[in-house]
């Protein structure tokens, strides 16, 4: 994955992965990213991040990069970006 975003992959297992953003592409900036597998189960965790009342912090969004995705904060202010890949 390239442009913006340089995706470096494991060859042994596709599912490990490391994502480097441009600089000032995130805002606000995530503590970290969790892989949630398809973009539904995104939609699902968008869904019960919204019941429980947490802040959104990025919208739920397909980024032109290939994954959708967004960011929400915890209670104690860590903002945790969950994702998944496009088909």
């Amino acid at each position: 994955m390239e442009d913006p975003v340089l995706g470096l992959t494991s060859p042994t297992d596709p599912s490990d992965q490391v994502l480097v953003p441009p600089r000032g592409m995130e805002s606000p900036p995530p503590r970290f990213g969790i892989d949630v597998g398809k973009p539904a189960a995104v939609d699902a965790a968008h869904s019960e991040v919204a019941g429980c009342g947490l802040r959104v912090v990025y919208p739920l969004t397909d980024e032109s990069w290939g994954v959708r995705r967004f960011f929400v904060e915890d209670p104690n202010g860590t903002v945790v970006n969950v994702l998944a890949h496009l088909p």
